[in-house]
């Protein structure tokens, strides 16, 4: 029910942010493992986000279960053959649901070895960057986002038991991706004090590129902010301490990845075909913001873009819309049919 039962929840932890790289026993201080578990507190000290912390961990736990496998423990033992060889693995990779893993993973995977080794180069660890000339998939096609309709917004909000705390916690976050726009990460990263909802607010405080952003809430998702916090978020407390805004069924701040494979789960359940998770969501936002009327400059403020040509393609998005409206209301498209 929900993301997850009470029960499950705070049973055996999923991994995350703290799950050990390290094989039990290693304790070789020059292993990858030992290595890799040096480079990412490095990147904590330089005060990259828990989201970029946690993408690195995942894609070095991968690599390094794979290495793992053929016996490849020590980082002179990685060569540009080997992987180019884990990045044939890469593409011929199945999740559980039988999907291959997006050209976008894949890139993001591989690059996360290119910075570690380039690291281990700079730390005088390793002579040559065996990753240094690896040719990373092509980016593909940018296709348009697609947009949720007004039905299908319906069924995705309808999704969640709002009489369960755990219901009424989902609803709140689908209102808040949608309202907002924000990414996953920057959702999960808000903290008690974040909300303002005597102002309907929220302030995005790590963002992308650790850049902030206040950000206004309309009153219906504020209602249910508030509902989730009189009703769901008690339930689920464990800690006095825990500052987390949204909490899982461990009373914890949750792992970003977990958050997104939910949401996927719940589009599909509502009987939407188009993919996606919370990155749907903020492209709803966008598109629906720009259909209405709202500027390109406001658009880029809300979704926290550094350059307002990645915003720029929410107006192709537009055109598309009106070029729809227009195709089946103006008498002259009308025409030019018959």
């Amino acid at each position: 029910k929900g993301i997850a039962s009470v029960a499950g929840m705070r049973g055996r932890r999923k991994g995350g942010l703290s799950a050990p790289l390290r094989p039990e026993g290693d304790d070789d201080p020059f292993s990858l493992w030992s290595h890799s578990e040096a480079w990412l507190e490095r990147m904590a000290e330089r005060n990259y986000s828990e989201t970029s912390l946690s993408a690195a961990r995942w894609a070095l736990k991968m690599f390094l279960d794979w290495a793992k496998e053929r016996e490849l423990s020590s980082p002179d033992q990685i060569t540009k053959p080997i992987l180019e060889s884990y990045q044939g693995w890469l593409y011929r990779y199945e999740k559980k649901d039988g999907e291959r893993l997006s050209v976008r993973t894949q890139r993001a995977r591989l690059g996360t070895l290119q910075r570690f080794f380039s690291w281990l180069c700079k730390s005088g660890f390793l002579m040559a960057n065996p990753a240094a000339d690896l040719e990373l998939p092509r980016k593909p096609y940018h296709a348009l986002p697609k947009a949720l309709n007004a039905e299908e917004l319906r069924r995705l909000m309808g999704q969640p038991d709002v009489t369960d705390p755990l219901g009424l916690r989902d609803r709140a976050i689908l209102e808040t991706l949608y309202a907002t726009g924000m990414r996953r990460g920057e959702l999960v990263s808000l903290d008690l004090e974040d909300i303002d909802l005597k102002a309907s607010s929220v302030h995005v405080r790590k963002g992308k590129g650790g850049k902030g952003r206040l950000l206004p809430l309309g009153e219906a998702t504020a209602r249910w902010l508030e509902a989730y916090l009189e009703r769901s978020r008690p339930a689920l407390s464990m800690r006095e301490d825990e500052r987390a805004f949204f909490l899982s069924g461990y009373g914890e701040r949750f792992n970003p990845n977990y958050l997104g494979n939910w949401v996927s789960k719940t589009i599909k359940a509502a009987g939407i075909e188009k993919k996606g998770a919370c990155h749907l969501l903020r492209h709803s936002c966008a598109t629906h913001m720009m259909e209405n009327g709202a500027d390109l400059r406001s658009i880029q403020s809300i979704l926290g873009h550094a350059r307002l040509d990645t915003t720029q393609i929410y107006t192709e998005v537009s055109l598309v819309h009106l070029r729809e409206v227009y195709e089946n209301s103006h008498p002259a498209a009308q025409a030019k049919r018959t």
